[in-house]
């Protein structure tokens, strides 16, 4: 079982990951209305070397060769830079050069976007051990704060995230839902 930098390989097996994390968030990133095809541009954007959801960004757990986790996480200050791939697929595709995306992080605070563990490796602390890698990368690049948000009904993830050190903030809206928005000072 190791933790590390995910890979541009990785993209098949973290794809799926994200959407089971994302829901309607991914279809809103993707520009996609079916599954099949959300999970295919995630793949795209997991691939490349730029891009919020860029390998680049991920933390994998791996289980015997096996994505059993991931996570995405970036500083807040660079949401506006890893933010131009996607807007510039869903702008061109929407034809809508104005389209924006929601507001999630604040500039100062290193971020967790998303994080999923595989129902195959459920209960096993993998997605503490991830939030502590995101944790760990934070402290490297200066960042005195992590931060994610849950939507407001996932008690599950809302518990662990307490568990962990995280409280909320404040209420922030992402695809017309409520989320909490959870810090934690490192």
């Amino acid at each position: 079982m190791t933790i590390r930098a995910a890979r541009s390989e990785d993209a098949k097996q973290a794809a799926r990951l994200l959407y089971d994390a994302l829901h309607d968030v991914a279809h809103q990133l993707t520009g996609e209305e079916s599954e099949q095809d959300a999970v295919r541009v995630l793949e795209q954007y997991f691939a490349v070397e730029t891009g919020r959801l860029s390998h680049k960004q991920a933390i994998v757990k791996e289980v015997d060769g096996e994505v059993a986790g991931v996570v995405i996480v970036y500083g807040g200050d660079e949401v506006a830079e890893l933010d131009q791939p996607i807007l510039e697929r869903l702008r061109a595709m929407k034809n809508d050069p104005g389209l924006k995306l929601d507001k999630e992080s604040d500039e100062d605070e290193y971020y967790i976007d998303t994080l999923s563990v595989s129902p195959k490796f459920s209960g096993q602390g993998i997605g503490t051990k991830l939030i502590q890698a995101a944790e760990v990368r934070a402290k490297e690049r200066g960042y005195k704060k992590n931060a994610m948000a849950v939507v407001t009904d996932n008690s599950r993830a809302y518990s662990l995230y307490l568990h962990l050190g995280y409280e909320v903030d404040k209420e922030i809206m992402i695809n017309g839902h409520v989320y909490y928005h959870m810090v934690k000072h490192l």
